[in-house]
């Protein structure tokens, strides 16, 4: 994403995360799960295809497993080249460009992590085109060629990859993936590179041009799923916000408040839905009203702590967005390490654009619909 936040914590990620890699599957299927909730005959209506035969072409729909390491970083695996080369990627709705490391790196970066040999793919081919990407935090400069690239059960051939040379900094140093997979629209992404679910949508490779995102609090459990929609991730219905501008995954937020007071985004404000941020980031004003309402206080580095003790009589912070009421209660906002409780509010200064991460997408599944140009939110289970 080109403004992806990581927090502090990014610093103690080289000490290894130790966690398993074990996908957890769910056994209930689609159409079992939604029987037994009464949504059946309704979902069929709305969505034909999601489990329908196309659901069950495995080809057709591929649910990709993600770590969460820390809260900080949700990563899963693909492969690029043939034979094939496997690589762990943010999937990342803030950009849209593919990247990982190249032999031809020699930024420390690059030497702790893997790298992608071009040599030792017989479907390789160098387009001999530039790429730089800045990020909110980082950077990276390379090249692009075209290789298959291979995420979960689809096989995506004469997909444009980026490779880079020089990764300065430490912040790709020290962070448990290797590289990003952005799912942003193709007008985000660098020239010549076509992002990678587009070149899936236009080869027919997903049942519905669509996808979801469920991540969890756990380590284990966060899912992305290309071509469908799994109720089994979340209650209720979905409510579908329409895209206001087609480069991030963006719309309007009506107004935050706290306890029915308005505290940020008074007469409608700009949003972004971000997997690859980690924080909510707002204008730093509006942010300190939000930490002021909640009762966080800042410390000497910056960051705004909570008394755990007071979780339970802390408010709800309420976004509501195309009508409906969106709560995060202090177990959603609020991140507790080694007895230590801190915001997941984040202001940056006088930015207009509020970005919602992973702190608002753990309390609420989403599906970022391309047919439409339309995000869906329902609460996560």
């Amino acid at each position: 994403m080109r403004r992806l936040v990581v927090l502090l914590a990014v610093l103690a990620l080289s000490q290894g995360s130790g966690i398993s890699r074990v996908p957890l599957h769910k056994g209930k299927s689609l159409r079992k799960a939604l029987k037994e909730r009464g949504l059946l005959e309704d979902f069929l209506k709305t969505h034909p295809y999601s489990i329908s035969k196309k659901y069950s072409n495995l080809e057709k729909v591929a649910s990709e497993p993600l770590t969460n390491y820390l809260d900080c970083q949700y990563f899963g695996k693909i492969s690029i080249g043939t034979p094939p080369q496997e690589f762990t990627v943010v999937f990342d709705t803030g950009s849209s460009d593919l990247w990982v490391p190249s032999v031809y790196c020699k930024s420390y970066a690059c030497q702790s992590h893997h790298r992608f040999d071009p040599a030792k793919s017989s479907t390789f081919q160098n387009l001999n085109k530039p790429l730089s990407i800045q990020y909110g935090t980082g950077s990276m400069q390379g090249f692009l060629g075209l290789d298959t690239v291979t995420v979960s059960t689809i096989v995506d051939s004469q997909q444009t990859v980026g490779l880079s040379t020089q990764e300065p900094g430490n912040v790709f140093t020290y962070s448990e993936f290797d590289g990003i997979l952005g799912l942003a629209y193709p007008s985000l992404a660098s020239e010549y590179s076509v992002p990678v679910f587009d070149n899936m949508m236009q080869k027919h490779l997903v049942a519905q041009d669509l996808f979801s995102v469920y991540l969890a609090r756990s380590s284990q459990g966060s899912m992305l799923t290309l071509g469908a929609i799994d109720p089994s991730y979340y209650t209720g219905s979905l409510h579908w916000v329409p895209v206001t501008v087609q480069e991030y995954w963006q719309f309007t937020v009506d107004r935050v408040t706290v306890d029915g007071v308005v505290v940020a985004c008074d007469g409608g404000c700009q949003a972004i839905l971000d997997t690859g941020t980690s924080m909510l980031v707002g204008p730093s004003s509006d942010i300190l009203n939000i930490q002021t309402a909640i009762g966080a206080t800042e410390d000497q580095y910056g960051v705004f702590d909570i008394n755990c003790g007071s979780l339970s009589s802390m408010p709800d912070v309420v976004f509501e967005i195309h009508g409906r009421k969106y709560p995060l209660p202090p177990s959603a906002y609020t991140s507790t390490d080694m007895g230590f409780c801190s915001s997941g509010f984040q202001g940056e200064g006088d930015s207009q654009l509020w970005i919602l991460g992973d702190v608002f997408i753990r309390e609420y599944y989403s599906v970022f619909d391309r047919v439409n140009n339309r995000l869906g939110l329902a609460k996560a289970i």
